[in-house]
């Protein structure tokens, strides 16, 4: 895994960005399309914002899906990801969502966003990692093995913490408790991995990836078996 650091978030996501809008430039060239899986979180806003504006990307031709949904937020809830998508990311991708709004049973959904992501390989992945090292909301102990495009997962308190600390809701028992996730192999299937990850609370979750061996106990040491995978993270994260 090559990993990169950065004096701050800004640059970070910088350096992310350029790095992403190069690959996908040469994509539409050599094959006329590209498809991206992207992560919604406060980490991932610089790295959005400047590819969102990267020059030459003709966005007509590129998909666009996210990796992880809340099950049980109700449509007009901001910190739905596909919304935060569509407010942080250009209007002008195609962005594929997981609807919430299917009913009380999970389980279609899962399988229709499946169906839907798995059309045609997908190309690139903008990812992050939690502070418990999850990659997307594969919580530790994740699944390395799975078959399933999409799982519905019951997420841990550390994950649920994470979610109030970064501002986007108001305290623990009001984030949901389960979510969708695209699981860690159909993530691993991508052609490339561009990982951004900043601040001194991800600091020991970055350790963990780097120094230990692959274990689904930090599920985002995955990253390691992945021959394209590229870390970006800020001197914070980093020391």
């Amino acid at each position: 895994m090559n990993v990169e650091t950065y004096p701050d978030p800004a640059a970070l996501g910088a350096a992310a960005a350029a790095a992403a809008a190069e690959s996908l430039r040469g994509l539409i060239q050599a094959q006329g399309s590209a498809r991206m899986v992207l992560a919604a979180a406060p980490s991932q806003l610089h790295t959005l914002a400047a590819l969102s504006v990267a020059e030459g990307i003709d966005w007509s031709r590129v998909e666009a899906f996210h990796m992880d949904e809340y099950v049980g937020l109700p449509p007009e809830t901001e910190q739905r990801f596909g919304g935060w998508l569509r407010r942080h990311f250009t209007d002008k991708v195609r962005l594929h969502v997981i609807d919430p709004d299917g009913g009380a049973d999970p389980a279609p959904e899962a399988a229709r966003y499946a169906e839907l992501v798995t059309a045609a390989p997908i190309d690139m992945v903008l990812a992050g990692i939690g502070v418990n090292g999850h990659l997307a909301f594969n919580e530790p102990p994740a699944d390395f093995t799975t078959s399933d495009v999409v799982q519905v997962v019951a997420l841990d308190d550390t994950s649920r913490m994470q979610q109030v600390d970064e501002g986007l809701f108001p305290e623990l028992d009001s984030v949901p408790t389960h979510a969708w996730t695209l699981t860690v192999p159909f993530l691993l299937s991508a052609r490339e991995i561009f990982c951004m990850v900043s601040g001194a609370a991800k600091r020991e979750a970055v350790r963990r990836t780097l120094a230990g061996p692959v274990d689904p106990a930090v599920p985002a040491t995955a990253l390691h078996t992945h021959p394209r995978t590229r870390l970006f993270v800020d001197q914070e994260a980093s020391r």
